[in-house]
Protein backbone atom coordinates (compact mmCIF):
# COMPACT_ATOMS: atom_id res chain seq x y z
CA UNK A 1 0.00 0.00 0.00
CA UNK A 2 1.31 3.45 -0.94
CA UNK A 3 2.26 5.78 1.93
CA UNK A 4 -0.42 8.33 0.99
CA UNK A 5 -3.09 5.58 1.18
CA UNK A 6 -1.85 4.59 4.65
CA UNK A 7 -2.07 8.22 5.73
CA UNK A 8 -5.60 8.52 4.37
CA UNK A 9 -6.66 5.44 6.36
CA UNK A 10 -5.16 7.04 9.46
CA UNK A 11 -6.67 10.50 8.99
CA UNK A 12 -10.14 9.62 7.67
CA UNK A 13 -11.66 8.33 10.95
CA UNK A 14 -10.17 11.27 12.86
CA UNK A 15 -11.93 13.67 10.50
CA UNK A 16 -15.20 11.73 10.78
CA UNK A 17 -15.08 12.03 14.59
CA UNK A 18 -14.98 15.84 14.20
CA UNK A 19 -17.67 15.92 11.46
CA UNK A 20 -15.03 16.94 8.89
CA UNK A 21 -14.29 15.48 5.47
CA UNK A 22 -10.94 15.19 3.74
CA UNK A 23 -10.71 17.49 0.73
CA UNK A 24 -7.10 16.71 -0.17
CA UNK A 25 -4.01 14.92 1.15
CA UNK A 26 -0.48 15.52 -0.07
CA UNK A 27 2.95 14.33 1.07
CA UNK A 28 5.63 16.25 -0.76
CA UNK A 29 9.19 17.19 0.21
CA UNK A 30 8.76 16.22 3.85
CA UNK A 31 5.51 18.21 4.23
CA UNK A 32 2.27 16.34 4.95
CA UNK A 33 -0.64 18.61 3.99
CA UNK A 34 -4.21 17.84 5.02
CA UNK A 35 -7.04 20.02 3.68
CA UNK A 36 -10.46 19.45 5.25
CA UNK A 37 -13.92 20.87 4.70
CA UNK A 38 -17.42 20.71 6.15
CA UNK A 39 -20.83 22.20 5.48
CA UNK A 40 -20.86 25.76 6.72
CA UNK A 41 -17.07 26.10 6.60
CA UNK A 42 -14.11 25.09 8.75
CA UNK A 43 -13.13 27.18 11.78
CA UNK A 44 -9.94 27.59 13.78
CA UNK A 45 -11.28 25.31 16.53
CA UNK A 46 -11.75 22.51 13.97
CA UNK A 47 -8.23 23.01 12.60
CA UNK A 48 -6.58 23.09 16.03
CA UNK A 49 -8.37 19.96 17.30
CA UNK A 50 -7.72 17.96 14.12
CA UNK A 51 -4.05 18.99 14.14
CA UNK A 52 -3.69 17.62 17.69
CA UNK A 53 -5.46 14.36 16.79
CA UNK A 54 -3.40 13.75 13.63
CA UNK A 55 -0.15 14.62 15.41
CA UNK A 56 -0.85 12.08 18.17
CA UNK A 57 -1.80 9.39 15.62
CA UNK A 58 1.39 9.98 13.62
CA UNK A 59 3.47 9.71 16.79
CA UNK A 60 1.85 6.37 17.66
CA UNK A 61 1.84 4.72 14.22
CA UNK A 62 4.93 6.46 12.76
CA UNK A 63 4.02 5.94 9.07
CA UNK A 64 6.38 8.67 7.78
CA UNK A 65 10.10 7.96 8.01
CA UNK A 66 12.45 10.82 8.78
CA UNK A 67 11.60 14.42 9.58
CA UNK A 68 8.33 15.91 8.35
CA UNK A 69 6.02 18.88 8.86
CA UNK A 70 2.27 18.47 9.33
CA UNK A 71 0.06 21.21 7.88
CA UNK A 72 -3.72 21.15 8.41
CA UNK A 73 -5.94 23.75 6.76
CA UNK A 74 -9.21 24.45 5.00
CA UNK A 75 -9.16 24.26 1.17
CA UNK A 76 -9.19 28.07 0.88
CA UNK A 77 -10.93 30.37 -1.58
CA UNK A 78 -8.98 29.04 -4.56
CA UNK A 79 -9.03 25.25 -4.40
CA UNK A 80 -6.64 22.83 -6.05
CA UNK A 81 -8.45 20.34 -8.32
CA UNK A 82 -6.76 16.93 -8.39
CA UNK A 83 -9.50 14.28 -8.50
CA UNK A 84 -12.74 13.79 -10.47
CA UNK A 85 -14.63 14.47 -7.21
CA UNK A 86 -12.86 17.83 -6.88
CA UNK A 87 -13.96 18.76 -10.40
CA UNK A 88 -17.55 17.62 -9.79
CA UNK A 89 -17.77 19.75 -6.65
CA UNK A 90 -16.44 22.77 -8.56
CA UNK A 91 -19.03 22.66 -11.37
CA UNK A 92 -20.34 26.18 -11.92
CA UNK A 93 -17.11 27.82 -10.67
CA UNK A 94 -14.51 29.72 -12.73
CA UNK A 95 -11.35 27.63 -13.09
CA UNK A 96 -7.87 27.77 -14.59
CA UNK A 97 -6.24 24.73 -16.24
CA UNK A 98 -2.60 24.21 -17.14
CA UNK A 99 -2.32 21.39 -19.66
CA UNK A 100 0.57 19.08 -20.45
CA UNK A 101 3.02 20.11 -23.20
CA UNK A 102 1.79 19.28 -26.69
CA UNK A 103 -1.95 19.54 -25.92
CA UNK A 104 -3.81 20.47 -29.11
CA UNK A 105 -5.81 23.26 -27.42
CA UNK A 106 -2.73 24.97 -25.95
CA UNK A 107 -1.15 25.01 -22.49
CA UNK A 108 -3.64 27.19 -20.58
CA UNK A 109 -7.42 27.37 -20.46
CA UNK A 110 -9.66 29.55 -18.31
CA UNK A 111 -13.45 29.48 -18.08
CA UNK A 112 -16.44 28.26 -16.13
CA UNK A 113 -16.55 24.55 -15.30
CA UNK A 114 -19.76 23.34 -16.96
CA UNK A 115 -19.56 19.60 -16.28
CA UNK A 116 -17.28 16.89 -14.93
CA UNK A 117 -17.29 13.09 -14.86
CA UNK A 118 -14.79 10.31 -14.26
CA UNK A 119 -13.00 10.87 -17.59
CA UNK A 120 -12.72 14.63 -17.92
CA UNK A 121 -14.41 18.01 -17.67
CA UNK A 122 -16.10 20.59 -19.89
CA UNK A 123 -15.21 24.29 -19.78
CA UNK A 124 -17.33 27.17 -21.04
CA UNK A 125 -14.88 29.68 -22.51
CA UNK A 126 -15.36 33.32 -23.51
CA UNK A 127 -18.06 33.72 -26.12
CA UNK A 128 -19.96 30.66 -24.89
CA UNK A 129 -17.68 28.16 -26.66
CA UNK A 130 -17.29 24.87 -24.75
CA UNK A 131 -14.13 22.77 -24.58
CA UNK A 132 -13.90 19.19 -23.34
CA UNK A 133 -10.64 18.27 -21.58
CA UNK A 134 -9.56 14.80 -20.47
CA UNK A 135 -8.00 14.57 -17.03
CA UNK A 136 -4.82 12.98 -18.38
CA UNK A 137 -4.18 16.21 -20.33
CA UNK A 138 -4.37 18.38 -17.19
CA UNK A 139 -1.11 19.18 -15.42
CA UNK A 140 -2.57 21.57 -12.82
CA UNK A 141 -6.04 22.95 -12.10
CA UNK A 142 -7.63 25.24 -9.55
CA UNK A 143 -10.72 27.30 -8.95
CA UNK A 144 -10.51 31.08 -9.29
CA UNK A 145 -11.96 33.45 -6.71
CA UNK A 146 -13.60 36.43 -8.41
CA UNK A 147 -13.66 39.66 -6.40
CA UNK A 148 -16.61 42.04 -6.69
CA UNK A 149 -16.34 45.08 -9.01
CA UNK A 150 -14.33 48.07 -7.77
CA UNK A 151 -16.50 51.20 -7.29
CA UNK A 152 -15.87 53.97 -9.83
CA UNK A 153 -14.41 57.24 -8.45
CA UNK A 154 -17.53 59.11 -9.63
CA UNK A 155 -19.73 56.74 -7.61
CA UNK A 156 -17.61 57.26 -4.51
CA UNK A 157 -17.81 61.06 -4.90
CA UNK A 158 -21.61 60.94 -5.18
CA UNK A 159 -22.02 58.78 -2.10
CA UNK A 160 -23.48 60.61 0.86
CA UNK A 161 -21.34 60.77 4.00
CA UNK A 162 -22.48 58.49 6.81
CA UNK A 163 -24.27 60.12 9.74
CA UNK A 164 -22.05 60.66 12.77
CA UNK A 165 -22.85 58.50 15.77
CA UNK A 166 -23.68 60.24 19.01
CA UNK A 167 -20.93 60.21 21.60
CA UNK A 168 -21.70 58.10 24.62
CA UNK A 169 -20.76 58.97 28.16
CA UNK A 170 -17.42 57.58 29.37
CA UNK A 171 -17.76 54.08 30.79
CA UNK A 172 -15.15 51.92 32.47
CA UNK A 173 -17.01 48.77 31.48
CA UNK A 174 -16.69 49.55 27.75
CA UNK A 175 -12.92 49.75 28.08
CA UNK A 176 -12.76 46.19 29.41
CA UNK A 177 -14.80 44.24 26.87
CA UNK A 178 -16.09 44.38 23.31
CA UNK A 179 -19.60 45.75 22.77
CA UNK A 180 -22.38 43.22 22.22
CA UNK A 181 -22.43 41.86 18.64
CA UNK A 182 -18.82 42.76 17.85
CA UNK A 183 -17.04 40.56 15.34
CA UNK A 184 -14.29 38.21 16.57
CA UNK A 185 -10.94 39.90 16.10
CA UNK A 186 -12.47 43.42 16.16
CA UNK A 187 -11.02 46.18 18.32
CA UNK A 188 -13.20 47.65 21.05
CA UNK A 189 -14.06 51.35 20.56
CA UNK A 190 -11.78 53.83 22.32
CA UNK A 191 -13.46 55.52 25.31
CA UNK A 192 -11.83 57.93 27.77
CA UNK A 193 -10.90 55.89 30.86
CA UNK A 194 -12.46 56.58 34.22
CA UNK A 195 -10.03 57.53 36.98
CA UNK A 196 -8.50 54.37 38.38
CA UNK A 197 -9.92 52.11 35.63
CA UNK A 198 -7.48 49.98 33.54
CA UNK A 199 -6.86 50.89 29.93
CA UNK A 200 -8.54 48.86 27.20
CA UNK A 201 -6.59 45.98 25.63
CA UNK A 202 -6.53 45.61 21.85
CA UNK A 203 -7.94 42.29 20.64
CA UNK A 204 -5.69 40.86 17.94
CA UNK A 205 -7.24 39.34 14.77
CA UNK A 206 -7.36 35.56 14.60
CA UNK A 207 -4.63 33.90 12.59
CA UNK A 208 -5.19 32.18 9.27
CA UNK A 209 -7.13 28.89 9.25
CA UNK A 210 -4.08 26.66 9.35
CA UNK A 211 -2.26 24.51 11.88
CA UNK A 212 1.39 23.47 11.64
CA UNK A 213 3.37 20.88 13.61
CA UNK A 214 7.05 20.17 12.96
CA UNK A 215 8.26 16.68 13.81
CA UNK A 216 11.86 16.75 14.90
Amino acid sequence: MAIIDKLRELVEPLCADLALEIYDLELNGGVFRVAVDKEGGVGMTDIAELTRCISRALDVHDPISGHYTLEVSSPGLERVLRTPEHFRRAVGSPVKLKLVPGAAVGRRLEGVLDAADDAGCTLRLDGGVTQQVAYDLIDKARTVFVWGPTPRPSDVAKAKPAAKAKKSAPSAEKTKKQPSGARPGATAPAVPPVDGAPEAATVRPASEDAGKVVNA
